[in-house]
């Protein structure tokens, strides 16, 4: 069992072999440049790396790059193969990143939030309080009322 900083040196060089390679070494027009590589983890054993990837474009672009490394993993494997130097190259899964799909839903409610306080802000612009500035009562109003009411 290999330990932690090792399984992330393989897992760095992962994400930066695959990269490199999908920006100069393969031709395939449904990878382009619309994949960005975000994170790489690799199994404790070293024998499995998953490659989380986001795609800029719409669903049938992302269709098409999903499809794309499907077909591209061999070579990409054979690179990470070359480039890493170990006893057995991992096998890699790429998988779509949900990271820019929560950050938008994130910033939508984030937006609503804003538009409610706007909302309330607004209306309470003119209000005044029911019962006073200080609702309260004080123990010095107690006896101003007792000496007032005798």
């Amino acid at each position: 069992m290999a330990d932690n900083a090792r399984a992330k040196k393989l897992a760095d060089l992962i994400q930066e072999v695959v990269a490199e390679k999908l920006q100069r070494g393969i031709k395939d027009p449904r990878l382009g440049t619309h994949v960005t590589i975000t994170d790489t983890r690799v199994t404790g054993d070293l024998r499995e790396a998953t490659v989380f990837y986001t795609v800029y474009g719409d669903d049938e672009e992302r269709a098409s790059a999903a499809a794309g490394l499907e077909s591209a993993k061999g070579i990409l494997r054979s690179a990470v193969g070359a480039a890493a130097g170990t006893k057995f190259t991992p096998t890699l899964a790429f998988v779509a990143d949900a990271l820019p799909g929560n950050a938008k839903a994130i910033e939508d409610l984030l937006d609503r939030a804003r538009a409610s306080d706007a909302r309330v802000r607004e209306a309470s612009s003119g209000a005044t309080y029911a019962g006073g500035a200080d609702p309260y009562r004080k123990a010095d109003d107690e006896n101003d009322e007792d000496t007032a009411s005798e």
